[in-house]
């Protein structure tokens, strides 16, 4: 949300390169692990036969529209709880109330019932590398080497994405993102489970491998949290992401000396969060991912529906983002 703001405020495309150059690490990384044999790209949580264009659409729309709404992204408001934002804790609990009604509640009927039905079947896979007739992890893998290198040699071609600031983080978000991948794709992978002889992906509430969102996992947190004594309901690796980006934030603003309480200015501020809360919980499950989930995770499987997620998230965001500004000049001349 930060880096759609820059850009839409100031023309400031730094934070943007920053995404772009971890999304490129892991799309690179991803693929070598594909290259490698250390992960499946047919197993992921991305992997599907089916393009969800209505569902990535209408739900990237809405969590882009949420996280303005809201101050930040999934992401953004556990690092913001962290570090003391009493805002970002109201924001996490709604926007977990509404992920779950829409994984498994009323929202959930609704969502199978109209916007998943609306999708097109494509056989062998709803990403590039199909379309372009790579069928193998192979070959997959090598197109994303290949895009994530292409990419990253643009970006390199701005002087602002050459700022030593702007690559570490990149790089250093990317390859996050790429031992999760590996953590969940290849170590947590048993080919054959002693109870059930069928293959798991240990810690995987998909049962397939996944990397770092922040929606869902936030939603399955407070489900394990309110089930605690079910021996069935157990931690997850996205669960257990959450309680990391807590931790750190905690850690990172106490060291800092950047930890406040803040709290809501007025009942407007209080409801534009209520709003954008329950859009991004909504949203950011029918997109099937969120800016995180689908921004990094999701794009780096080159998948369709990260696609379309991606560029309606944006959408959302800008189309927000125009509101308030005329929201604001307007009662400036008022």
């Amino acid at each position: 949300m930060g880096s759609i703001a820059d850009v839409f405020l100031m023309q400031d495309w730094t934070r943007a390169l920053q995404w772009v150059v971890a999304t490129s690490i892991t799309l690179v990384g991803f693929g070598c692990l594909c290259l490698s044999g250390q992960i499946d790209p047919f197993k992921t949580l991305y992997f599907t036969n089916k393009w969800y264009w209505a569902s990535t659409s209408v739900g990237g729309l809405m969590f882009g529209c949420g996280m303005v709404l809201s101050s930040g992204c999934g992401l953004k408001t556990l690092v913001r709880s962290g570090s003391g934002n009493l805002k970002s804790w109201v924001v996490m609990v709604v926007m977990a109330v509404f992920a779950f009604m829409t994984l498994k509640g009323l929202f959930g009927v609704v969502r199978v019932s109209t916007l998943d039905l609306l999708n097109l079947q494509i056989v062998g896979g709803a990403n590039v590398p199909n379309l372009l007739g790579l069928d193998t992890a192979l070959s997959f893998g090598t197109l994303g080497v290949v895009v994530g290198a292409i990419l990253l040699i643009l970006v390199f071609l701005k002087t602002v994405a050459r700022q030593r600031h702007v690559i570490s983080t990149g790089v250093l978000v990317g390859l996050m993102f790429i031992s999760m991948w590996w953590v969940s794709g290849h170590l947590s992978f048993v080919a054959e489970h002693p109870d059930t002889l069928e293959e798991v992906f240990v810690g995987s509430k998909s049962n397939r491998a996944e990397a770092f969102s922040f929606v869902a996992p936030v939603a399955y947190l407070f489900n394990w949290l309110e089930f605690f004594s079910d021996n069935s309901n157990v931690l997850g690796n996205g669960v257990t992401s959450v309680f990391g980006v807590l931790l750190g934030s905690l850690v990172s603003s106490s060291l800092n000396s950047t930890f406040r309480w803040e709290g809501f200015a007025n009942t407007e501020d209080l409801a534009a969060h209520l709003l954008g809360a329950g859009l991004m919980g909504v949203g950011g499950v029918s997109a099937m991912g969120c800016s995180v989930g689908q921004g990094i995770s999701g794009l780096s499987t080159l998948s369709l529906n990260a696609f379309s997620a991606v560029v309606f998230i944006v959408i959302g965001a800008w189309m927000c983002l125009e509101y308030q500004s005329y929201r604001l000049n307007k009662s400036i001349l008022d």
